[in-house]
């Protein structure tokens, strides 16, 4: 009875480590990045594709074409309140996150209130950018800031500068991008006071 359920733990435990090895091979792993921001917290959940001596912007990701920001599932980011960007509310809530570089000139940044990968508005092998638009709840432009070297690994963050604006990035191979983001720290200050009152 006892070398039966040794073997049986000595099989477990062999398959849940062959199941981990199979999981560090990912070729994009999952990555997560969250920052609380005055009263808000941000949440991005993405995965992390590599370089991989690959030419990334203009080739593996065309110019003037929405892309997922991000490999495998959509990357999406997360509010817990309502904040600002460009002087727009964007509501409290998930949000899928697409790219759209340009090979001179600004970029844009598209964030989408359905949370649907870009493939879903894809008809004959192209972005229907009409039905794309119905679904944006923002589009932030943005220059992109050449970097000295490569970043091998795309990666997310937020960076919450004075606690009021956050900056949020975006760093992959040689290119960086950054928006701001007011967390309406001032506001919502301002309306539990009034509520107090």
């Amino acid at each position: 009875m006892k070398k039966t359920l040794l073997l049986a733990l000595c099989c477990i435990g062999l398959v849940s480590l062959s199941q981990a090895q199979v999981v560090g091979l990912v070729p994009s792993p999952a990555a997560y990045s969250t920052q609380n921001v005055g009263f808000t917290t941000v949440t991005f959940d993405y995965s992390s594709p590599g370089v991989k001596g690959r030419t990334i912007f203009g080739d593996l990701v065309p110019y003037g074409t929405p892309w997922r920001a991000g490999a495998n599932q959509a990357t999406t980011i997360e509010f817990s309140n309502t904040v600002k960007i460009g002087g727009e509310n964007v509501r409290a809530g998930k949000y899928s996150v697409y790219v759209t570089p340009a090979e001179s000139g600004d970029w844009t940044i598209h964030l989408n209130k359905t949370g649907k990968q870009i493939f879903a508005y894809m008809t004959d092998g192209k972005v229907d950018m009409d039905a794309l638009s119905k679904d944006l709840a923002a589009n932030i432009s943005v220059t992109p800031i050449m970097m000295p070297e490569s970043m091998e690994r795309l990666f997310w963050w937020v960076d919450p500068n004075d606690n009021k604006t956050a900056k949020v990035s975006m760093a992959w191979d040689k290119v960086m991008l950054t928006f701001d983001v007011d967390m309406r720290t001032s506001e919502i200050m301002e309306n539990f006071s009034n509520a107090l009152k």
